[in-house]
């Protein structure tokens, strides 16, 4: 039986996992994060399986952790947070969770949606802060949804935005003859939206897809949302473009560093909506992906 450690758990997370495993389940030992990638070799000797929410294991760190076999990521994202190169070479399998929170993320995309489009993070810090400034926003009704990828998350996006009264087309990398949605190439996609959902998986082939050049192609005035991740844009483009005001407000769940350091151009900038990857972030998704970990974890 696989011996394991959840290496990097959190009082909300602890609070759901003990509703979801099972006395009959295989025994996870759990250690309250974050962890120092100096601390994690000690951390897992002992162990062959490691669950992990959100550390990083460089690939420094994964020649060290002697005895591991198999890190089981929680969600799909396990590239920002795991070498996975380094991985293959060291032998260690990696395991992601999909599916587990599509309606779940696509609801928090749409939030951002309606934030940015009504400015309501910006008014509700300047009423908190004794200010009072109503700012003009943008009707969604009849606007054109781009939606960036057609996976699960992606498929709900459309499904909620066509309710709320978009007008939607999307795009993906690979044909999808269910979309129940115009597909355009990328292109004409960046071309036609008045907001831009982003819903691709980070790999090789998507990192820096929304590049200098696809996002010059979009209208003035665009709102882009991203609840994928950072690294599918390009990030000195789109400070470029947010404060040229080409780009009129970005809405992201997800930076390149978790949390954002000091430094993050983002956090400087007022046509932002920032929230702290959460998107994923509800009970009902969250006992979903604990169960699946815990399963993946047993097969080894």
């Amino acid at each position: 039986m696989p011996k394991t450690l959840f290496i990097d758990s959190t009082p909300d997370i602890d609070s759901v996992w003990r509703r979801v495993h099972r006395p009959s389940d295989v025994p996870v030992a759990i250690n309250m994060g974050p962890v120092e990638a100096a601390d994690i070799p000690r951390l897992i000797a002992g162990y062959d399986t490691v669950i992990n929410d959100a550390t990083y294991f460089d690939e420094e760190t994964l020649k060290r952790c002697a005895g591991l076999k198999h890190i089981v990521f929680l969600g799909t994202g396990a590239a920002s947070f795991v070498d996975l190169a380094a991985a293959a070479r060291v032998g260690i399998k990696v395991s992601t969770i999909s599916g587990y929170g599509d309606t779940t993320v696509a609801e928090h995309a749409m939030g951002l949606v309606f934030a940015a489009a009504r400015h309501i993070a910006t008014m509700h810090a300047l009423v908190q802060g004794g200010g009072w400034r109503p700012m003009q926003g943008m009707e969604l009704k009849g606007k054109t949804l781009g939606v960036v990828g057609l996976g699960g998350i992606g498929r709900e996006m459309v499904r909620i935005a066509s309710g709320v009264g978009l007008k939607v087309v999307a795009y993906n990398r690979s044909p999808r003859p269910d979309a129940g949605v115009p597909t355009v190439g990328i292109d004409e996609l960046l071309g036609r939206a008045d907001i831009v959902s982003l819903h691709l998986g980070l790999n090789d082939q998507t990192r820096g897809f929304l590049d200098r050049a696809k996002l010059a192609k979009t209208k003035t005035g665009v709102i882009i949302v991203n609840t994928a991740r950072a690294g599918v844009v390009d990030d000195a483009a789109l400070i470029d473009l947010l404060k040229s005001g080409h780009i009129r407000h970005y809405a992201t769940d997800v930076f390149a560093q978790e949390p954002p350091q000091a430094g993050e151009p983002l956090l400087k900038l007022a046509n932002v909506t920032l929230t702290a990857h959460a998107g994923y972030n509800t009970p009902e998704a969250a006992m979903t992906m604990y169960r699946r970990a815990i399963d993946l974890a047993a097969k080894g």
